[in-house]
């Protein structure tokens, strides 16, 4: 049985919270008014998502254990992995479980797949006489020209069926062939790869910025200053700020402020403006000077911090 549909998002917590087995975290680090569109079209073995997305946000995304996932570009604005610059057409095939960190500038559009690895390993046997078994650490595919035209024409088309009106992917010989010819392209991007499989030092910064998240969710309350950080992630400041600044684009002290600002925004927009105060939910985001507080909030998000919150008044 077949699900598909698209929905619209204006909240970043409502979108990150529709990705299902994936638990995504979002920090917008632009101003105006955050939308995204996604598209999910799920098979019986498969799985694609297609995502648009109109502001500048870093993700922190957990992926399920039990799956194999695939992350690509769609069109020119593409998000980068793990502080690489991805072309389109190129695919990152993650390991199971993975953490990482994808951030974008602006616009952009990208896809995610996901299926068992016992499907990879039988189409692979089918198609190639080996099975292919599923990645210990992520790598970035450079398929050729050809194979990534064929992909991305697959995950277009199967997108489109889901948001089609036509109920044609509702009918099992229409889903099983979809699903089929997917994996298929799936197997030859990976048999016609020029990997990237060289890139340690790119994996020992993102296994660096887990653990720098690992310890903000633990001391989520707190203000952290450097030496703290660092020394809880037994890194020096130096390599954590090399490592920020590669994978997030921003220092550590940016980063954690724009954490503190987006939720403070999250909890200015789901107030009571008759019952709660600007000054409360800045308190209670550790922002104890209100002036710096409301002229950092409006030129990151381009309002008043007391704008957000008389929204919902408004609506």
């Amino acid at each position: 049985m077949s699900e598909r549909g698209t929905q619209t998002f204006g909240d970043p917590d409502d979108y990150a919270a529709a990705f299902g087995d994936a638990r995504v975290n979002l920090t917008i680090m632009g101003a105006g008014d955050f939308t995204a569109r996604l598209t999910r079209l799920k098979l019986r073995h498969l799985e694609v998502c297609w995502c648009r997305e109109s502001l500048p946000r870093i993700a922190y995304i957990s992926l399920p254990p039990e799956q194999i996932v695939l992350s690509f570009p769609i069109g020119g604005a593409s998000p980068l992995f793990g502080g690489s610059a991805l072309r389109n057409g190129n695919i990152v095939v993650h390991s199971r479980g993975e953490r990482m960190h994808q951030r974008s500038n602006g616009v952009c559009q990208w896809g995610m797949m996901s299926f068992s690895a016992e499907q990879l390993a039988n189409c692979g046997e089918a198609l190639t006489g080996q099975p292919i078994a599923s990645p210990h650490v992520s790598r970035v595919l450079r398929p050729t020209r050809a194979e990534a035209l064929g992909f991305q024409r697959l995950v277009r088309h199967a997108c489109h069926l889901a948001d089609s009106g036509r109920n044609l992917i509702g009918r099992p010989e229409v889903a099983r062939a979809l699903e089929q010819e997917m994996l298929y392209a799936v197997v030859h991007c990976l048999a016609a790869d020029d990997a990237d499989d060289t890139a340690k030092t790119r994996h020992h910064h993102a296994a660096v910025m887990v653990r720098f998240e690992e310890v903000l969710t633990k001391h989520i309350d707190r203000k952290l200053n450097m030496p703290a950080l660092s020394a809880e992630l037994g890194v020096a400041e130096r390599t954590l700020r090399m490592c920020c600044a590669e994978v997030l684009g921003v220092s550590p002290s940016r980063y954690l402020l724009l954490q503190r600002l987006n939720r403070a925004r999250a909890s200015l927009r789901r107030a009571d403006p008759s019952t709660a105060t600007v000054a409360e939910v800045a308190r209670n985001n550790q922002f104890l000077e209100f002036g710096r507080f409301a002229v950092t909030y409006r030129r990151i998000f381009g309002e008043s911090p007391s704008t957000t919150l008389q929204r919902n008044s408004q609506e």
